[in-house]
């Protein structure tokens, strides 16, 4: 495979993966670099647009709209200099230095863009993570994950549709027939349980009168670990407990789930919870093509093995941060978490690394900084807790201030990708618009 992209002598960064940190980084290099016609800065993802992706819960309850807050990747590297390439990697070959892309395809099955190949002279590797089924049976034919925004339009359309479906029915709801189980009481799976029981009752009084939502809406969470939110403080989790409890949503813990039906979920201990809506977001892997990747080092669970400066242990021109890296640092037992406040954080490090590479200067070592906790609830609460806020102890909060907080980390994403100026505008915008549109997206 030849490169399909002009060689030149500029410095050629590719970043592959267009998420959180993919995203700000290529857009601060495409700035840094680019504009001034010093390095040829190129993103590559299958994607055509970027959200944020712990919005995927909102987009999947129907609280938020993706074509508001979708940023494309087509326009977005234009006005900022840099390239975007849609395609997705099938492969690596480090001794010529080129990224393996494969072909694109529209909804009807035509080829969009050709089998590709991209040179690079520094590779970053920001692919992010996908559902982890553990081999868990029906998974696939019944579940939905909730890896991208395709998924979760997929699974809110599929629970609009069901809504529909059991009013104009000639019979009676059936038990399960519009009940969600929400396997994994992550921070994804316990923030989509509580946003889910509030619009799924705000789509019933649409009209929808045939639906009683005390009878026949019902979430539950399950969670194979002993409490919900295991990655967080005890007491964190036991005051999303109780609220969850006290909003209406079942949650079950120390429950392994062995199979996954059309009609519900398998227990290990021998029950069985009724449901025709299912969605799988317990544990965590790096994608299936990272295995073996050009023969770079990987885990188990298909991540790129870092050194302390992110480079891939096998090859220092290629680099990894996000979901899809595995470093464990000096003095700790266990990897950097798979956080959107990692990946963040990796980003903004290897933004100020990449130029002494290019320069032949000696990289610094990244030390990842843990700020805590927040779990949203939607409309019902937000809490969480910050590490080191006060002479560097633990502070909890809820409420209000919490959930201002939570807001914030969307808009410190925001800013980093589109600018001060565009986000405080969009966030007008939105505010506007909010008082004329639906509460909750109905199609």
């Amino acid at each position: 495979m030849v490169p399909s992209e002009s060689v030149t002598d500029l410095h050629k960064i590719v970043v592959v993966g267009g998420g959180a940190a993919g995203l700000e980084l290529v857009t601060a290099l495409g700035n840094k670099y680019g504009k001034r016609g010093k390095a040829h800065v190129t993103l590559v993802d299958r994607a055509r647009t970027h959200i944020w992706k712990p919005l995927l819960h909102e987009v999947a309850a129907g609280s938020l709209d993706v074509g508001h807050h979708a940023v494309d990747y087509l326009h977005h590297a234009h006005a900022n200099h840099f390239r975007y390439r849609i395609g997705e990697m099938t492969g690596l070959d480090r001794e010529r230095r080129i990224v393996q892309l494969a072909a694109s395809t529209d909804s009807e099955g035509r080829e969009v863009t050709p089998v590709r190949a991209i040179p690079y002279d520094t590779l970053v590797m920001a692919v992010g993570s996908t559902t982890n089924d553990f081999g868990t049976p029906g998974v696939k034919e019944h579940a939905i994950a909730l890896d991208t925004q395709e998924q979760a339009v997929r699974f809110h359309q599929r629970l609009v549709n069901g809504m529909l479906r059991a009013h104009t029915q000639e019979g009676p709801v059936r038990p399960g027939q519009l009940h969600v189980t929400v396997i994994g009481a992550g921070a994804t799976g316990t923030e989509l349980a509580a946003e889910l029981h509030r619009t799924t009752r705000e789509v019933a009084k649409t009209g929808l009168d045939k639906i009683d939502p005390a009878k026949d809406l019902k979430i539950t969470l399950v969670e194979a670990a002993d409490r919900i939110l295991p990655a967080v403080p005890a007491r964190l989790s036991s005051d999303v407990m109780a609220l969850l409890s006290k909003i209406g949503v079942e949650v079950r813990v120390k429950a392994r789930v062995t199979e996954v039906r059309a009609d519900g979920v398998q227990l290990a201990d021998g029950g069985f919870i009724p449901s025709e809506l299912v969605v799988w977001a317990a544990g965590v892997k790096g994608a299936n093509f990272l295995k073996d990747l050009g023969g770079l080092e990987t885990t188990r669970n298909n991540q790129l093995v870092v050194t302390p400066t992110l480079q891939t242990t096998r090859d220092p021109d290629v680099f990894a941060m996000g979901d899809c890296a595995y470093l464990v640092e000096q003095g700790s037992d266990t990897p950097i978490p798979p956080r959107a406040q990692a990946a963040h954080q990796q980003a903004a490090h290897l933004l100020k690394q990449i130029p002494n590479k290019m320069a032949g200067k000696p990289l610094k070592p990244f030390k990842y900084r843990d700020f805590g906790s927040l779990v949203s609830l939607g409309e019902y609460t937000t809490v969480g807790n910050l590490m080191g806020f006060i002479q560097g102890k633990n502070m909890f909060i809820a409420g209000l201030f919490a959930r201002l907080m939570y807001r914030s980390l969307y808009k410190m994403h925001e800013t980093a990708v589109n600018g001060f100026w565009k986000t405080a505008l969009d966030a007008l915008a939105r505010a506007i618009t909010r008082r004329t549109v639906a509460r909750v997206k109905l199609h």
